[in-house]
């Protein structure tokens, strides 16, 4: 066994029985934390519970992406209780507290306002820049801290969030992406011609489903080809907690996006979406540029790939640079695998329906078993549902 970290001293006061007792709720609380992975990713799943005389009264998790983290929920579990927050004295935590400003306030403030002396850790942030910073915060305010080594196990159950802070994709600085579609159950994209349910493959329930998917990402990326055929409106309806509505981005070389796109219609009531970003070839035709920005869109010119298409790999590091970290891709076959095959897709969302046929080319050939990491099955409403990560 790999010794533990313990800088304030504390196994020294620790019997085997209570030292025990830490490893196992760790432990548990990994596990149980794990089954979040696909909605945080690519954040950390983390776990925390709150002690008092060495029993637990509440224990809490970081369920969905932008949501609170697990300490403030055990937190809220503990207050709970009934238990008086004076006696709070120990938290347990799956994954070293964060100590900076992201898209929740550092958690080392949140423990620091508490009654809470003691801090056990099951892993330290793997994140070069981060590491060891939160405990070594609590530690010089005086709280003790005792890091049991790999007790959650974060490998196992978040490694999706190992590979996201690795040096070199730590240095590619573009986000997280997401793959979602739906198909037939012979894996094509589009319906059968004359389908009675016109464009939808997937059912009314699914369809929610990737409502509550959209409401938790950044932004929502499609192709120029997706806006002319569908004419979607890359919108969140139906969800009632929307922190911040995803950025609309469509990549569009040539600027065919219409103007009169059901894109650039104002929201209706309980519909909630971003600004509207048009990524184009530099050099585009300036007559289709002065229309869109009247109707609302924001464009960006960007250097060409290697097709003289825009280019996916600028597109993300523009995203990146507006602070997106977390990318929802609900293109068409033609992104989908030019995406693939550049490796940028990091996790996928699949409905398949119960539709026999279809038209246009499927995405099998990149689900080989070898490539898919976590898989998850589930049913949605008349669809089955798969999440999974990809293998680099």
């Amino acid at each position: 066994m790999d010794l533990d970290f313990d800088p304030t001293g504390v196994l020294a006061s620790l019997g085997e029985a209570e030292l025990e007792h830490y490893r196992a709720l760790l432990a548990d609380l990994g596990r149980a934390a794990g089954a979040f992975r696909f909605e945080v990713a690519p954040n950390p799943c983390v776990g925390a519970a709150v002690l008092s005389d060495g029993v637990e009264i509440g224990r809490g998790f970081h369920r969905q992406w932008g949501g609170p983290h697990a300490e403030l929920q055990a937190f809220e579990a503990a207050a709970a209780s009934g238990v008086p927050r004076e006696r709070w004295d120990t938290l347990l935590v799956t994954l070293e507290p964060c100590c900076s400003q992201g898209k929740t306030p550092p958690c080392t403030e949140a423990i620091l306002r508490t009654s809470i002396r003691r801090v056990v850790v099951g892993a330290l942030d793997p994140d070069p820049r981060h590491r060891g910073r939160g405990l070594e915060e609590l530690r010089e305010r005086g709280l003790e801290i005792l890091f049991l080594r790999g007790a959650s196990a974060l490998e196992r159950y978040s490694p999706h969030f190992v590979e996201w802070t690795r040096p070199d994709r730590l240095r590619r600085s573009v986000p997280w992406v997401i793959a979602k579609w739906a198909q037939t159950r012979t894996g094509q994209l589009s319906p059968p011609l004359g389908s009675k349910d016109g464009r939808w493959i997937s059912s009314p329930a699914a369809r929610e489903d990737v409502h509550r998917l959209r409401a938790r990402v950044d932004a929502i990326l499609v192709g120029v080809g997706t806006v002319v055929a569908d004419d979607p409106r890359l919108s969140v309806r139906g969800v009632l907690d929307v922190p911040k509505p995803p950025l609309r981005v469509i990549l569009d070389s040539s600027l065919r996006t219409p103007p009169s796109a059901r894109l650039f219609q104002p929201c209706q009531p309980g519909e909630f979406a971003g600004p509207v970003h048009i990524v184009a070839r530099a050099g585009f035709d300036a007559q289709y540029y002065r229309p869109l920005v009247e109707a609302g869109a924001i464009v960006h010119a960007l250097h060409p790939g290697d097709q003289g298409h825009t280019s996916l790999r600028e597109t993300l590091g523009l995203l990146w640079t507006e602070g997106v970290r977390r990318v929802l891709l609900e293109g068409g076959p033609r992104l989908l695998a030019s995406a693939f095959e550049a490796e940028y897709i990091d996790q996928l969302r699949i409905y398949t329906a119960s539709i026999n046929g279809g038209v246009g080319p499927s995405m099998g050939r990149f689900l080989v078993a070898e490539r898919l990491l976590q898989i998850e099955r589930s049913e949605v409403g008349d669809d089955a549902r798969l999440d999974a990560f990809l293998r680099k």
